[in-house]
């Protein structure tokens, strides 16, 4: 027997060897040292960088808290504005006024005047007062204020308030005051009595009643004495105020000087002169401004002028008290740059000859050459044995039946989307459903009597009956879409603009088909939301003064409005005398022309209709706007929404309007002027979106009643009045309010009755709709501003 076979098999060399070993030799030598060292002190450098970029970031939080302080309370910050706001007619707002502005001056006697420099508060304060009763100058103050004092008195609960401390028209304030935006507030009770006790009593009345209609941060004071107020104006020293957030966007001025220069060059122009401080952000020569009420505008120039009421001015000195506003040094001067100022651009300049037609293209030909093609395709119905040179003398008979049905069918309106599938049903019938139509044709004979009867009626008794109908079934508001057919006019004219739809949700509707002639004079943007990006992007490299030409925050500057026509500066120098003026600096593409939607409600103190294509005035943020808009429902599950010919209550609705483009977030209120009244406000709102190309559907409903009914089918009238009306008809499909959906089958007779076939039973008592839209725009303002 042989030796031992033991398997005996080669030695590993890796037995002992770890991963990291044996991929030792596949890294270069350069990092070896990396691999060799210890994780301890990477794991320690880690710990520090993160401990630094927490540092840093708690650091920079800070130095922005310090800046934004300095910014609303330093000496080189605008005066805070106080506006003061009575609530009801028993306050006495002037006397309030003077007591602050001698707690603020220190001065018992004097000139009083709106902005104070305080050397015991170290504050310069603007205070405002808002007149009782003209609600425009309030919503105006409100817009710029920084603090809203509501001011209520003890007196108005002995003059029998029915809400207490607040009136009708101090509601009024509030509800609009609350749409624009509310910044910080607070409320100071008059008229307290002597005794402690009641003084509380009276306080917390007051917080009970007003508490629920202010912001849960509003503070309540008693302002009768002089160490009240002196309370109040110490604590409003340390508080940070809050302003609306569609406020910090945009550059904007209050004026406390209005003037205007005559300009010899121009005849009946001129240049306005608006003096004040510089608010939210830095102005560039270089932007365009808009006057609330007057319009938008070119710079000619800027003056930064000495600061009129420093905080560390001389007493007795105020050189705001002077008889001359000219007189305040102008500091620096500055010049738009003609290469980088922004163009006043309103309207786009359309090309009339754009929409020519010129030479066909190639495409074209070869699509004509394609169509030729096809028709000599098409195969004629030829007798046995005839050549194809007789085939070319022969002509198609167009008295057959089946070339009738296709002119008969093609002489119709148009349907959007495919017909419904009980059409087919109808193709597919059995020869059972056969006899039973043959069974019910005395039926229907009879129907074709009573309708050859009511041919002999005349218009005024077809009319009257057909409002019989109408009012038996119900008021009109239950019919909010439903029109009459004209007698006089056919329906296919009249109703020519109209087509009918398959489906309101899925169906298709081309937004650039049949634009109206405005679109050709209004912007697009490709991308809305890009563009605000970028614009916003481009505001910001104003405020950090990367831009030249541009003015500080904080700095009393007068502004050059160039091109103002005289009537229209004499207006806004009236109006200064009730409330200051606001000029804002726009942002690029704002005084463009374009296609503005607004989430819109109507306001509940409004009790008249607020109807579609009216002129209202939009104020819009700092901006005022005379529209005509067109109201309409928010579909979300569609690209097509319904056109309302009245601002439902209590509902929210879209209001889209041609006016100059701005960007969200914007308050809307929407005032309405009563034949020369006061305006009233008539809804409130935000802007939504910037689209031409929102597609609003008016909607029409054509209602007919039946005659006779036979299970499916019924005979149909007062819904057209002539043959060739339900001919032309035929295509679009019916449906009944109790929910049946239907065809057109055939005329009956010759005043416009028509054979229709349902889906279902249809019920005598039911009524036949018709349904037909058509693109609605808003219309055009006959003036774009309300001082114009």
């Amino acid at each position: 027997m042989g030796g031992s076979r033991v398997q005996v098999n080669k030695a590993h060399k890796s037995r002992f060897a770890s991963k990291s070993s044996r991929q030792a030799h596949r890294i270069p030598l350069i990092d070896n040292s990396r691999i060799a060292k210890s994780n301890k002190n990477a794991m320690k450098g880690a710990r520090a960088i993160r401990i630094q970029r927490t540092k840093m970031l708690r650091d920079h939080k800070r130095a922005t808290l310090l800046k934004d302080r300095r910014a609303l309370s330093g000496p080189s910050s605008s005066p805070r504005i106080i506006v003061l706001c009575g609530l009801s007619s028993a306050v006495n707002l002037d006397m309030l006024a003077k007591e602050l502005f001698i707690l603020l001056s220190g001065e018992e006697s004097g000139a009083i005047s709106a902005t104070v420099a305080s050397q015991t508060y170290k504050l310069r304060t603007t205070v405002l007062i808002a007149p009782y009763g003209d609600l425009v100058s309030c919503m105006e103050m409100a817009k710029v204020a920084d603090l809203i004092a509501f001011v209520v008195s003890v007196n108005s609960l002995n003059d029998g308030c029915e809400t207490g401390f607040i009136d009708s028209f101090g509601i009024q304030c509030l509800s609009i005051f609350r749409a624009i935006g509310l910044p910080s507030t607070t409320v100071l009770i008059r008229d307290l009595p002597a005794g402690m006790r009641e003084k509380q009593n009276v306080k917390k009345n007051a917080i009970s009643c007003l508490g629920s209609e202010l912001p849960e941060d509003c503070r309540f004071y008693p302002a009768d004495t002089k160490e009240e107020l002196h309370k109040f104006m110490w604590l409003f020293k340390d508080q940070h105020l809050s302003a609306p957030h569609w406020r910090s966007h945009r550059p904007y001025l209050v004026s406390q000087e209005v003037g205007l220069e005559l300009d010899n060059n121009k005849p009946g122009k001129c240049t306005l002169l608006l003096s004040g401080y510089l608010r939210a952000h830095n102005l560039s020569v270089n932007q365009l401004v808009h006057v609330s009420g007057a319009g938008d505008f070119q710079l000619d120039k800027i003056d930064v002028l000495k600061d009129p009421v420093p905080l560390n001015e001389r007493k007795g000195f105020n050189s705001m008290d002077s008889d001359n506003p000219n007189c305040i040094q102008a500091v620096v001067t500055l010049k738009p740059d003609a290469l980088k100022q922004e163009p006043l651009v309103v309207e786009n300049i359309p090309d009339p000859l754009a929409g020519e037609q010129t030479w066909p293209t190639e495409a074209d030909m070869e699509e004509a050459n394609a169509n030729n093609k096809k028709r000599k395709l098409q195969r004629k119905k030829l007798p046995p044995g005839t050549s194809d040179y007789q085939a070319a003398w022969i002509v198609e008979d167009s008295d057959d039946d089946d070339a009738d049905v296709s002119v008969e069918e093609g002489d119709g309106m148009v349907l959007d989307g495919h017909r419904n599938n009980f059409t087919q049903e109808e193709s597919n019938q059995s020869e059972s459903e056969n006899v039973y139509n043959m069974e019910n044709f005395d039926e229907e004979t009879e129907a074709d009597t009573d309708m050859a009867e009511d041919a002999n009626l005349t218009r005024e008794q077809i009319e009257a009956e057909i409002k019989k109908l109408k009012d038996a079934s119900g008021l009109d508001e239950e019919f909010p879409d439903e029109v009459d057919t004209p007698l006089d006019i056919p329906a296919k004219k009249r109703f020519a603009k109209y087509r009918g739809l398959k489906s309101f949700r899925t169906s298709s509707w081309d937004p650039q088909e049949s634009l109206p002639q405005e679109y050709a004079r209004i912007f697009n943007f490709d991308n809305f939301t890009k563009t605000q990006n970028h614009v916003l992007a481009k505001a910001l490299k104003i405020d950090q003064g990367d831009v030249d030409s541009s003015v500080q925050v904080g700095s009393y500057v007068r502004l050059h409005v160039k091109d103002v026509a005289v009537d229209l500066a004499s207006k806004i120098y009236n109006l200064s005398q009730r409330f200051p003026m606001v000029a804002c600096g726009l942002l690029q593409h704002e005084s463009k022309m374009s296609v503005l939607h607004f989430s819109i409600k109507k306001h509940d103190s409004y009790d008249a209709p607020v109807k579609s294509k009216e002129n209202f005035t939009f104020h819009v943020g700092f901006r005022q706007f005379v529209a005509r808009p067109v109201f309409s429902s928010d579909n979300i599950n569609s690209d097509k929404h319904k056109m309302e010919r009245f601002l439902l209550p209590g509902s929210f609705s879209i209001a889209s309007i041609y006016a100059p483009v701005s960007f969200p977030p914007m308050p809307l209120v929407v005032l309405k002027n009563k034949h020369g009244d006061v305006p009233a406000v008539a809804a409130v709102g935000s802007l939504r979106s910037v689209d031409p190309y929102r597609i609003i559907l008016k909607k029409i409903i054509l209602t007919g009643y039946p005659l006779r009914v036979s299970k499916k089918k019924a005979t149909v009238r007062y819904m057209f009045h002539s043959p060739e009306d339900v001919r032309w008809f035929k295509p679009v499909e019916l449906y009944t309010k109790c929910g049946r959906r239907g065809l057109i089958k055939d005329s009956v007779g010759t005043h416009g009755a028509m054979k229709c076939v349902f889906n279902g039973v249809i019920q005598q008592h039911d009524t036949v709709c018709l349904s037909l839209y058509k693109r609605a725009y808003p219309k055009w303002p006959e003036q774009l501003f309300p001082l114009q």
